[in-house]
């Protein structure tokens, strides 16, 4: 049963995949409950910035790609450890950069990605209004100047990120459903 819904899990082989997108949009609320849905581990991709990563965007200063790398790096060896022992993972990254999402892809070739769209206001204002995380809004503008929507050769579902919850993991389930598992 998942918790969320009290529901079972949905059984069967789902390739891993990515929640990404710019800060507020939602990953790791879309992101663990779609690993609910589907009986999946679930990787906080945030878990993995190195301090000083944090530190950098606690000061109001975005991260370049030297910063991001060896974080990418570790997610995707993360997912790859995982999926090799058979798990399922849904993890969350913004993933913002073709060559980020295809850094991620280099251990992890069948892995689907999640873009959870939303505009400008709207994740300055999610951000504006969560507390206890180190991305100030000050860095909102900085995560759209850096996006790069996945291109329809990608792997990937845009999904409106102001949809409820619900909503989402159903529409990410059913574009799962129709690929194959690892």
């Amino acid at each position: 049963m998942t918790e969320a819904t009290g529901k079972p899990a949905e059984t069967g082989r789902f390739p891993p995949v990515i929640v990404m997108g710019v800060a507020g949009c939602g990953k790791t609320e879309v992101g663990s409950a779609l690993a609910r849905k589907l009986g999946a581990e679930f990787v906080e991709g945030d878990a993995f910035h190195p301090p000083e990563n944090i530190a950098r965007m606690a000061s109001g200063i975005p991260l370049d790609d030297e910063h991001r790398a060896g974080w990418l790096d570790t997610i995707a060896a993360e997912i790859a450890a995982r999926t090799a022992r058979g798990a399922t993972v849904v993890a969350t990254c913004s993933a913002l950069k073709r060559r980020y999402r295809d850094r991620l892809c280099s251990l992890n070739p069948n892995l689907v990605f999640l873009h959870l769209a939303l505009d400008r206001q709207a994740s300055w204002e999610r951000v504006q209004g969560r507390g206890g995380h180190f991305m100030p809004s000050s860095l909102v503008e900085s995560q759209f100047a850096d996006l790069e929507p996945p291109s329809a050769d990608e792997a990937a579902l845009r999904l409106d990120a102001l949809l409820p919850v619900d909503t989402l993991v159903e529409q990410a389930a059913a574009f799962l459903r129709g690929r194959p598992g690892t």
